[in-house]
C-alpha cells in the first residue's frame, strides 16, 4: 500500500486515499486539494500517519520500502522547481512538517530551511543574489534543526544572537547583515560542536531522515500527549510528515510570510483576520519574536497601528490572497486558517485547515452560514463542539464595575478570567491542583507549557500577536488571553513582574479581559451570560433535532431556575444528602443518627421533617409540570459524623448525653470501606423511619405546590444502592404507604413513579428482576463506574493519567464512560429492563451525562434521557442532537 504521496507540480490527486485525513494527515490532505483545484501549492510529498505508528510500534526504525518511496518522491520535487536536492551551485531546500489527523497547533515539530550546508549556502546566495538571505536563512536552520532534531536547548542560540544584537546597538533581526549572520553561523555551529560533542551535519540526507524522525518522535512527545488528553485525541493516530519545497518569506521587502483566517476566529466576524511580517519566515510570525502586522487597513485602522497592513503595502499580492480566501471557504464551506508565504511578490499557500476559533465565533459562524446558504441547520448543529460552549456559560466581567487598569495588550482570545499570577506552567499546574485559581504570566508561551496553559483561568503574555502560540491555543482551550503586552517586564529570579509603575509578585491577583485586552489590578466582578441571539437560535436548531430529554442534577432552587434557564426539562438527580449538611440542620441529623434506638431516631426525624419539606417545596415550584427524580439518603453516615471537639460539645449540649458516650457511638459507627458499607437502601432497610420521613416530606410538598398552583411536577422517587429485587420491593412499599397516608390528609392525589439507581454490578445483571418493581432506571455511572473497575473515584487522580497516556483506557473512566465494559452493563440493564417492563423509563445521572462521548453512546443504547450540571445542560442539548443526527434519527 503506497505510504508516500507527492503533491503539487505535475503530481496526479485523484487516489481518495491522499485526501483522507486519517491517512495523510489534515496538512497533508489539504494541501493535495489546493493542489489539485489550481492554488499555487510549494510541491512536496507526504509520508502517511500509517507509517508513523508502524515506525513507533517497530521501535522507532524506518523501512526500506520507506526510504526508497521517499527518494522518488524527493526527484518528483526536484523536477517541478527545477533544483536538485544538495546541490552547492543551485540547491533545493524543503521544510519537514508534522500533520495529524486533527489540529494540533504546536504540539508537534517543523524544521525550515532544511538542505543548507556549509557548501550550499554559497549556491544559494548565489542564485538568490543575496548574501544576507542566505546566510540569515542558513542560521535559522542550524538553530531549528538542533533544537529539533538534535535536542539542544534553543535558549543557547537565541543567547548568542542577542548578545551580537546588544553588541551591535541592533534592536530586530533585520538589521543584521550578512556578514553579521556569517559570523553566527559560526557561533552557532560551535554550539552544535560543544553541547552535541559533534559537528553541525552537513550530510542534507541525513538531515532529511533526521527531520523525519523528529516528527514521528513530536508525536509521543510530552506535551503532545498532554494535549492529546486534554482534548480527547486517540494515541494510536499517528502524525503524517509532509516535505515541501521551500518558498522564502525573508528575500527582502518584497516577500513576506503570514497567518490568516477568512473570518474573525475571535469574533466571528465575516472579514478577513490575520497577520504578515515582511523579510520573515513564517516562525516568525507564531513564536512572537517580532511584532507583526495587520493584514487589512480596516484592521490596522482599527487598533491604531501605524505599520502598514499588507492590504497597503503589497495590494498586488494582498488582492491575490483575498481571492484564495473566497475559494477555499467557499470549496470546504467554512471558515479556513491559512498559511502564505510572498517570495518577491509570488504567493504561494502553505497550508489551509478549518480554523480553530472561539464558541461565540463558532456560534455566529454556523448561524450566518446557514443564513448564507454555505450549509444548512443539521450540519450546523454538527459544527459546534459541545464543550466549547462552556466558554459562554459562565459570567463575564461587570461592565459597571470599577477597573484598575494596569496596561492593554492583544484581546487574544475573549472572556474573563481573574486569579494569582503564576510564572511557568508548572508552578500553575501545582497551584491549580491545590484549588488556586491563577493566571499563568509569559514572556511568551511554548508548546512546553500546554500543562499550564490548561491549568490557568487565563494566559498574559509580554510578547506575541492574535496569531501566536498563545492566542492560538488559548482561543482552542477556551481559556481567555491576553497577548503582546509591552509594558509587562518579567524577572523570573525574583519572581516579579513589573506594570508600567506597578511591581506585583507571584501570588497578587490580577484580572484579564480578553475581549478588550486589559490587565487589571485585583478580582473585577462578574455577570451571568444572556444565552440570546446565535446561541438562542442554534439551540432551538439542537432542540429540533434531538431525540433524547435533557435533565438536570440540582438539589437547590436557585441551582435549578439557572438549569431551568439553560434548557433543562427536569431534575434527573436531586441528592437529598446534600440538603442535610446546613449548619441549622446539622446537630439533628447527627442526633438521629448517633440515637441508640427507633424512639430516638424519628425524635430527631422530627424535627428535620418540616426543613426537608421546605426544601423539596422550593424544589417543586420551580420545577412545577416537569419530573423530578429525587434520590433518598445514600451516602455513608460517617459522613455526618462530628469530628472535632467542638462538634462534639454542641452535640453533648443539644442532647444531654455526654462527650464520651458520642464519640463511643461515633467509633461504634466507623465503617473500614465506608462506599461499600451501610448505605443507600440498606439505611432504609434497617433503618426505615429515615425514607419514610423523606417521603413525606416529598409528598407533603407536591400536594402543597399542587394546592397553591394547580401544577405539581411528577416526583419520581429513587432508591439508591439496590442490588436485589427484595430490597426495592421492601421500600417501595413504604413509599407507597406513606404516599396514602399523605393524599388521605391532603385530600388530594398526585402522579408519581418509585424506581431505582442502577449503580451495582449486580443490579444491572438483575435488570429483569428488578424493573418488575421499578417504574424508571437512572443510571448511577459514577459508582458503577466505581464498582465495575474497582476503582476509587476520589483516589483515581494519582494513577489515572499515567493509565490515559499508556493506552491501557482511551480516556479518564469517571470524566468519559467506559463504553467497552462499563457500557456492556447499561446496555445489558437497559436490554433486561424493557423485556420486563416495555414502557420503564430509562436515563442517566452520573457526570457522565454531561459528557458528549458519553451522550453519543446513551442514544445508542435509546435512553430516554440524561441529566447534567446546570451550566452543563447546553452542552448535552447539543451533544443529544448530534448525537441523534449521527445515529440516523
Amino acid at each position: 500500500m503506497q505510504t508516500v504521496y507527492p503533491f503539487g507540480g505535475n503530481a496526479p490527486h485523484d487516489d481518495p486515499r491522499q485526501r483522507d485525513k486519517t491517512v495523510t494527515g489534515g496538512k497533508g490532505a489539504n494541501l493535495a486539494e489546493m493542489a489539485s483545484i489550481g492554488l499555487p501549492v510549494p510541491p512536496g510529498f507526504t509520508i502517511t500517519t500509517e507509517e508513523c505508528v508502524r515506525y513507533l510500534q517497530a521501535g522507532e526504525s524506518f523501512r526500506d520500502e520507506l526510504k526508497a518511496e521517499v527518494a522518488k518522491a524527493l526527484t518528483h520535487i526536484e523536477a517541478a522547481v527545477g533544483k536538485r536536492f544538495g546541490d552547492a551551485a543551485d540547491p533545493m531546500l524543503v521544510s519537514v512538517r508534522s500533520g495529524a489527523r486533527v489540529s494540533m497547533p504546536g504540539m508537534m515539530d517543523t524544521v525550515l530551511n532544511l538542505g543548507l550546508n556549509d557548501a550550499t549556502v554559497e549556491g544559494l546566495a548565489n542564485t538568490s543574489e543575496d548574501e544576507r538571505f542566505a546566510w540569515d536563512s542558513y542560521r535559522r536552520f542550524i538553530q531549528m534543526y538542533s533544537d529539533v532534531v538534535l535536542g539542544l536547548d534553543h535558549g543557547l542560540f537565541e543567547e548568542a544572537l542577542e548578545i551580537v544584537k546588544e553588541d551591535n546597538g541592533f534592536y530586530a533581526d533585520t538589521e543584521l547583515s550578512a556578514d553579521d549572520w556569517r559570523s553566527i553561523v559560526g557561533q552557532f555551529k560551535g554550539i552544535v560542536e560543544e553541547e552535541w560533542g559533534k559537528p553541525f551535519p552537513q550530510d542534507v540526507h541525513e538531515q532529511l531522515w533526521g527531520a523525519i524522525r523528529a516528527v514521528f518522535d513530536s508525536w509521543d512527545s510530552d506535551r503532545a500527549k498532554v494535549y492529546r488528553r486534554l482534548n480527547d485525541i486517540p494515541g494510536d493516530w499517528g502524525t503524517a510528515v509532509n516535505v515541501q519545497a521551500m518558498v522564502f518569506g525573508n528575500m527582502g521587502d518584497t516577500s513576506a510570510t503570514g497567518v490568516a483566517f477568512t473570518r474573525d476566529p475571535a469574533t466571528g466576524v465575516r472579514a478577513y483576520y490575520g497577520e504578515y511580517l515582511i523579510n520573515a519566515q513564517g516562525e516568525d510570525v507564531v513564536a512572537g519574536i517580532r511584532t507583526p502586522q495587520y493584514l487589512t487597513h480596516a484592521a490596522r485602522e482599527a487598533a491604531g497601528a501605524k505599520a502598514p497592513s499588507m492590504e497597503e503595502a503589497m495590494p498586488g499580492a494582498y488582492g491575490e490572497l483575498a481571492r484564495v480566501f473566497d475559494l477555499l471557504e467557499a470549496h470546504y464551506k467554512d471558515m479556513q486558517d491559512i498559511e502564505f508565504t510572498v517570495e518577491r511578490g509570488k504567493l504561494w499557500m502553505l497550508q489551509t485547515r478549518s480554523g480553530k476559533r472561539t464558541a461565540k465565533a463558532a456560534l455566529k459562524m454556523a448561524v450566518e452560514m446557514v443564513g448564507e446558504g454555505l450549509i444548512d441547520q443539521s450540519e450546523a448543529v454538527r459544527r459546534i463542539d459541545p464543550m466549547a460552549l462552556d466558554q459562554l456559560l459562565h459570567p463575564t466581567l461587570d461592565p459597571q464595575a470599577p477597573r484598575d487598569v494596569l496596561t492593554s495588550g492583544l484581546p487574544a482570545s475573549p472572556g474573563a478570567a481573574a486569579g494569582k499570577i503564576v510564572l511557568d506552567a508548572d508552578t500553575a499546574e501545582q497551584w491549580a491542583n491545590r484549588g488556586e485559581k491563577v493566571i499563568l504570566v509569559r514572556v511568551e508561551t511554548s508548546p512546553e507549557d500546554i500543562h499550564g496553559m490548561h491549568a490557568a483561568q487565563g494566559i498574559l503574555t509580554a510578547r506575541g500577536g492574535m496569531t501566536s502560540h498563545a492566542a492560538v491555543v488559548a482561543r482552542g482551550m477556551g481559556r481567555p488571553c491576553v497577548s503582546g503586552a509591552g509594558a509587562v517586564s518579567i524577572d523570573r529570579n525574583s519572581r516579579k513582574l513589573r506594570i508600567g509603575s506597578h511591581e506585583l509578585s507571584e501570588g497578587d491577583e490580577i484580572t484579564l479581559d480578553g475581549t478588550t485586552g486589559q490587565v487589571m489590578l485585583g478580582i473585577v466582578p462578574t455577570v451571568e451570560p444572556e444565552l440570546v441571539g446565535d446561541f438562542g437560535t442554534l439551540m432551538v436548531w439542537a432542540d429540533e433535532l434531538r431525540r433524547m430529554r435533557v435533565r438536570t442534577n440540582a438539589e437547590t432552587p436557585e441551582d435549578c431556575r439557572m438549569a431551568r434557564q439553560f434548557g433543562a426539562e427536569g431534575i434527573g438527580l436531586c441528592r437529598t444528602e446534600h440538603m442535610f449538611f446546613e449548619a441549622s440542620r446539622i446537630s439533628a441529623v447527627r442526633q438521629m443518627i448517633l440515637a441508640e434506638d427507633e424512639a430516638g431516631r424519628r425524635r430527631a426525624l422530627a424535627q428535620l421533617l418540616p426543613e426537608q419539606r421546605a426544601d423539596f417545596t422550593a424544589i417543586f415550584e420551580v420545577m412545577a409540570g416537569l419530573p423530578c427524580t429525587i434520590r433518598l439518603l445514600d451516602p455513608p453516615l460517617h459522613e455526618f459524623l462530628p469530628t472535632r471537639d467542638e462538634e462534639f460539645a454542641e452535640l453533648s449540649d443539644a442532647t444531654g448525653l455526654g462527650v464520651d458516650h458520642l464519640r463511643r457511638r461515633a467509633d461504634e459507627l466507623h465503617e473500614f470501606n465506608p462506599m461499600l458499607g451501610h448505605r443507600g437502601c440498606r439505611l432504609g432497610i434497617t433503618y426505615p423511619e429515615i425514607y419514610e420521613m423523606q417521603a413525606r416530606a416529598i409528598f407533603e410538598a407536591v400536594c402543597d405546590v399542587q394546592a397553591a398552583s394547580g401544577k405539581a411536577p411528577l416526583p419520581e422517587i429513587m432508591i439508591p444502592l439496590v442490588a436485589t429485587r427484595r430490597e426495592l420491593a421492601i421500600l417501595k412499599a413504604l413509599i407507597d404507604r406513606v404516599a396514602e397516608e399523605v393524599f388521605t390528609e391532603k385530600g388530594a392525589r398526585v402522579d408519581y413513579l418509585v424506581g431505582t439507581m442502577i449503580e451495582l454490578p449486580r443490579a444491572a445483571l438483575m435488570a429483569g428482576d428488578i424493573a418488575q418493581e421499578a417504574a424508571f432506571f437512572s443510571f448511577g455511572t459514577n459508582d458503577l463506574t466505581q464498582t465495575t473497575l474497582g476503582v476509587s473515584r476520589d483516589d483515581s487522580a494519582r494513577f489515572l493519567a499515567p493509565y490515559v497516556d499508556k493506552g491501557i483506557f482511551p480516556r479518564d473512566p469517571f470524566v468519559s464512560l467506559d463504553i467497552e465494559g462499563v457500557g456492556q452493563l447499561v446496555e445489558l440493564a437497559a436490554e433486561r429492563g424493557r423485556a420486563t417492563r416495555t414502557e420503564i423509563k430509562l436515563g442517566i445521572c452520573g457526570e457522565h451525562g454531561g459528557d458528549p462521548a458519553s451522550i453519543a453512546f446513551c442514544e445508542q443504547v435509546g435512553l430516554d434521557y440524561v441529566s447534567a450540571s446546570p451550566y452543563r445542560v447546553p452542552i448535552a442539548r447539543l451533544a443529544a442532537a448530534q448525537a441523534g443526527l449521527a445515529a440516523g434519527k
